[in-house]
């Protein structure tokens, strides 16, 4: 068994910092442990800033704001997505332009998306699914040949790689949340990255109501938020941060021991790792054969008669009930994000997985699927 189940899930400094908070009386937004947070994140994805916000979705809505697009710019972003991507980009004013996935990561198909590039686009976002990279080297090209921007969600990737390069270090800007059940979480939470110093201040200017600290307090001239992120995160965070290299080890080996264990079993396919990532697996991804007559419920329903949980993919943009309500996304179709949909959930991915639980999940899967292999 490669699971390092010794290896602690800690730094064993979170209580430590939280206290320093407590009893320091430095609890809100600001603070050392908040500027520390920032700065350690920042240059672990080899980047000049980090900002903290409130959470992933935060981040993604300060970004689209941050860069001042004209009213009514495109931004191209993958339907199979967290619906925060789509949001982000309505509330600054701005139109989404969906591409579908690619069947074997889920991430966006890179290949077309050019066709979907008009006059009117002024960005792309990539959105690193599950915890492996997007092909960025097209995008990258793409945005350099159309001058375009690029907001890289990196919310499910913390510490995954991209031909050896962080994801996060990619974009104009670049987002991460610390969720709960993100690899680096500080319960709630996210962060802004770019090394462009105008983005840098003005990022900050919008989460912090444009309150202009170093001129004259309480003097507003631009629009913003409280989107604050406080000490006491940034303390947990901090700690988080110190222990990566563990958390990631161990993410790692969840992902091999599932691939072991699944990677011949009929009836479904794991996702595709492609040579030029090195995955976290954030989740560990299945999909069900569309020969199988199941879809990925009532899958979900036979598991837990094992008592094993999961959770099922993202239902694609171009199918939100909200989206339809607003008549967004009208009569488009996108098939691989569609059968994901349907066909495809995550196994448990937790840290404190052991490598008995995981054998006892795999077990569970191999015996319903055997049930409908011919």
């Amino acid at each position: 068994m490669v699971i390092p189940v010794n290896e602690p899930l800690f730094s064993g400094n979170e209580l430590k910092y939280v206290s320093d908070c407590i009893n320091s009386g430095w609890i809100s937004s600001a603070g050392n442990y908040l500027g520390e947070f920032e700065a350690s994140w920042a240059k672990y994805c080899d980047r000049k800033h980090g900002i903290g916000t409130t959470s992933g979705t935060t981040a993604l809505q300060v970004a689209m704001l941050a860069l001042e697009l004209p009213p009514g710019s495109e931004v191209i972003i993958p339907t199979f997505t967290i619906v925060s991507c789509a949001l982000a980009v309505l509330y600054a004013g701005l139109v989404p332009v969906l591409v579908d996935c690619d069947p074997e990561t889920l991430n966006i198909d890179v290949t077309k998306i050019e066709q979907k590039i008009t006059s009117k686009t002024k960005a792309i976002m990539p959105v690193h699914i599950y915890g492996h990279s997007v092909d960025m080297d097209p995008i990258l090209e793409l945005a350099k040949k159309y001058d375009l921007k690029i907001i890289e969600d990196a919310a499910e990737a913390h510490g995954a790689e991209y031909k050896g390069k962080k994801c996060g270090s990619f974009g104009d800007i670049s987002c991460f949340s610390f969720y709960a059940n993100k690899i680096i979480t500080t319960g709630e939470g996210g962060m802004l990255l770019t090394n462009d110093d105008v983005l840098s201040d003005r990022i900050k200017n919008i989460i912090n109501l444009y309150l202009n600290v170093g001129t004259k307090r309480f003097f507003h001239d631009g629009l913003g938020f409280n989107y604050r992120l406080t000490n006491v995160q940034a303390a947990i965070g901090l700690a988080q941060v110190e222990n990566i290299d563990n958390i990631l080890k161990i993410k790692r080996s969840i992902g091999t021991e599932y691939t072991k264990e699944l990677s011949e079993v009929g009836g479904i396919k794991p996702l595709v790792v492609k040579d030029w990532a090195s995955p976290v697996y954030w989740m560990y991804g299945i999909l069900i054969d569309e020969t199988i007559p199941l879809d990925a419920n009532q899958f979900s329903n036979l598991l837990q008669n094992y008592g094993v949980q999961t959770r099922p993919f993202f239902l694609g943009m171009h199918e939100q009930p909200i989206f339809k309500k607003l008549n967004i996304f009208k009569d488009e179709y996108f098939p691989v994000s569609t059968m994901a949909s349907k066909k495809g959930l995550y196994l448990p991915s937790g840290l404190t997985l052991t490598g008995l639980q995981i054998k006892e999940v795999c077990i569970a899967v191999k015996e319903i699927m055997n049930g409908f292999i011919k």
